[in-house]
């Protein structure tokens, strides 16, 4: 879901390197990326903050997600942790309004942080598909959410999310005249921009949205 942040703030080492690459080798980004010249992406928070967001805006439009989010964090914390939300799910198993489902999964992503059966600390020297597989191996958790995670804590360079609407609608909008486009086609067009993949999906989602989109 879309926030305001400082642009200089956690900018990936990598950032601009891989701008420029794709500036060079991309008719399209070339138009794009100068658009958000001190854009990038933001400093990551903490890992159960950004599984939780993802959960909650997963399949939601950015309107419905922020507000989702808005009431959630209003009933456990600005930055909730996973023993406030075990807290709130005491007293409100729906943590203020959340999709029935939804809940579940945020209760038993806390449970999972709380009872320590996942470890954050080595996800970062984990590999890209060691990372999802594991991740995947909590209840809600799919490719999709584990990509974003990726993509926005641990700020791996090279994560193509076919499984993201967004990124789909920008590449068919920007490439393809705006005709729907499949998972083949979007990973052919894709092909160019390895190894920074995804710093073209994160300008692509930028080209749509007012704000920078941040998890």
């Amino acid at each position: 879901m879309p926030q305001t942040h400082n642009p200089q703030a956690g900018r990936p080492p990598y950032w601009d390197e891989a701008a420029a690459a794709l500036i060079q080798r991309d008719r399209i980004l070339r138009k794009i990326i100068p658009q958000y010249p001190d854009d990038a992406l933001a400093a990551p928070g903490a890992a159960f903050v950004t599984l939780a967001r993802a959960l909650i805006g997963h399949q939601s439009s950015v309107k419905a997600a922020d507000a989702a989010w808005t009431r959630f964090t209003a009933g456990c914390g600005r930055n909730p942790t996973p023993k406030a939300v075990l807290q709130l799910s005491e007293q409100d198993p729906t943590l203020a309004g959340l999709p029935k489902r939804k809940a579940e999964y945020i209760i038993d992503l806390a449970t999972h942080f709380a009872e320590k059966k996942v470890q954050p600390t080595r996800w970062g020297d984990m590999d890209d598909e060691a990372v999802v597989a594991e991740l995947c191996e909590i209840r809600g958790i799919g490719r999709w959410t584990a990509e974003m995670f990726l993509i926005f804590h641990l700020q791996r360079p090279d994560v193509l999310p076919l499984d993201d609407s967004r990124l789909l609608k920008a590449i068919s909008l920007h490439y393809f005249s705006g005709e729907p486009v499949s998972r083949f086609e979007a990973r052919e067009v894709a092909q160019a921009w390895a190894p920074w993949r995804t710093v073209a999906a994160w300008f692509l989602w930028r080209s749509l949205e007012p704000a920078s989109l941040h998890y």
